[in-house]
């Protein structure tokens, strides 16, 4: 990384050699299309040869490094897209011609519950909230997220463990109203 980081694009190609499998399955799993997973890797890789000066070692392997930049570049690939499709049904007033998919009344419960949800989540420890934000948000496996975090596998799996029984006293009440 350090040659990398000094503009050598014999590193640098060794690096991408290395990461750009694993860089490419995490944003095939997050991205809606081979084209947008696609983009997203480039993006990534063109961020890590800019930036290759800034990474620390102490903070995390290099595969780790990379696959969050990949992580971050599919989100904001995502909220993109969904930014350009919502504008795009604006401007076409599909919105008004459509029918509602749901009913208001179960529309608003859902958001409810999300809200409830969410609260609860950020009770939680962050090591815990972040490997369940991860696992059931990111659609990550604990090999992933023990390699995002920095954490061993282990570690992964108890965090979530302990996060999971946490947010289910949380929400206990819920089996009686659902």
């Amino acid at each position: 990384m350090q040659l990398a980081g000094e503009n050598d694009a014999a590193a640098f190609e060794i690096i991408f050699d290395r990461h750009v499998d694993a860089a490419y399955a995490l944003s095939r799993r997050m991205c809606a299309t081979r084209a947008l997973a696609d983009d997203v890797v480039q993006e990534a890789f063109l961020s890590i040869w800019r930036t290759a000066a800034r990474y620390d070692p102490a903070r995390g392997s290099v595969r780790t490094w990379t696959l969050g930049v990949v992580h971050h570049r599919a989100i904001d690939a995502l909220r993109r897209a969904g930014v350009h499709e919502r504008r795009r049904a604006s401007d076409e007033g599909i919105e008004e011609s459509l029918e509602a998919p749901d009913r208001t009344d179960a529309a608003a419960i859902r958001s409810s519950e999300a809200k409830e949800i969410k609260a609860a989540l950020q009770e939680l420890p962050a090591e815990q909230r972040q490997a369940i934000e991860l696992a059931y948000f990111g659609g990550f496996t604990h090999v992933e997220i023990a390699e995002i975090t920095g954490a061993p596998v282990g570690t992964v799996k108890g965090r979530m463990r302990l996060g999971l029984q946490r947010l289910r006293g949380s929400l206990a009440g819920w089996e009686a109203i659902a």
